[in-house]
């Protein structure tokens, strides 16, 4: 199955921290997938830092197509919120239904998808 790997992620495994080994396992084994909304959030930093082949490397990365349902997004938000689960954006509203909607695991470091993951279909990569 593939894994969509959230920007939580990236950050930490081009600081060398965090999940930088099971990532680099990931890279590895060919099994990660990104899509355009996480792209838009990670690489306008890159290109500041004049990080040009990360950036190319980035962009070869297998995308998941996106198609935004937006009632669903207020579905989900909705449920969240009966559920506790307050202060998740809209960005990562669409990450966790594009993951749902691709039957993809989502591997993120933020604690706000390992609630929703509680309450929802969504697949987190452990």
């Amino acid at each position: 199955m593939s894994v969509l790997v959230d920007s939580s992620v990236w950050i930490d495994f081009f600081r060398d921290r965090g999940e930088a080994d099971t990532l680099e396992f990931l890279i590895e084994e060919n099994l990660i997938v990104t899509n355009e909304l996480i792209l838009a959030e990670i690489i306008p930093p890159l290109i500041v830092e004049k990080q040009e082949k990360l950036v190319s490397l980035l962009r070869e990365v297998t995308l998941q197509p996106m198609a935004v349902d937006w009632d669903g997004i207020i579905d989900l938000q909705t449920h969240c919120l009966r559920n506790g689960i307050n202060g998740v954006g809209v960005p990562d509203l669409i990450i966790c239904q594009n993951a749902i909607q691709g039957g993809l695991r989502l591997f993120s470091s933020d604690k706000h998808f390992a609630l929703i993951s509680e309450h929802t279909a969504l697949d987190l990569y452990c």
